[in-house]
């Protein structure tokens, strides 16, 4: 048996890689991820079938545009190997990487962005354990409680 379903939120600069993209690819390997607590949170807390919150980062607009299913376990990031890359990482090597991603397949596009500024403005329907409005925080991949998805999706 399984454990529950997790849920989770993972950013990405639209210019790079979009909500768009994933509907027209269907499924992707989330890679490039160069910090080791989101790093840790794919390899070692998601599972095939966790949902996945879409946030479109760095833009006029920053927010949840749509939503995606983990679709494989953690393995090795390919790009950690390759000096063309810019996630090329010498210190990392097939014998021992240090660099995991996981393939994310598309669920749904939403009709209108639940805004950076929006978000805030929920921050106590959300509590504090919601680490997208904390201070500070930079990780492109962020643990969700069930409730905190819930919340979102009603916004939308």
């Amino acid at each position: 048996m399984s454990a529950r379903r997790r849920y989770w939120l993972m950013k990405s600069e639209p210019d790079t890689f979009s909500i768009d993209d994933l509907e027209r690819v269907r499924t992707e390997p989330w890679n490039g991820v160069r910090n080791y607590q989101a790093r840790n949170f794919m390899r070692d807390g998601m599972q095939v079938g966790d949902g996945v919150l879409f946030y479109h980062s760095n833009t006029d607009v920053p927010g949840i545009v749509g939503t995606a299913t983990v679709a494989s376990k953690a393995y090795p990031d390919e790009t950690q190997f390759d000096p063309k890359s810019d996630y090329y990482d010498g210190k990392s090597s097939r014998e021992e990487p240090r660099w995991f991603l996981v393939d994310v397949a598309f669920e749904r596009k939403f009709k209108r962005t639940i805004t950076l500024d929006e978000l805030k403005q929920h921050a106590g329907k959300l509590g504090e354990d919601f680490a997208l409005i904390r201070r500070g925080n930079r990780l492109s991949v962020l643990p969700v409680t069930a409730a905190q998805w819930k919340y979102l999706l009603s916004l939308e």
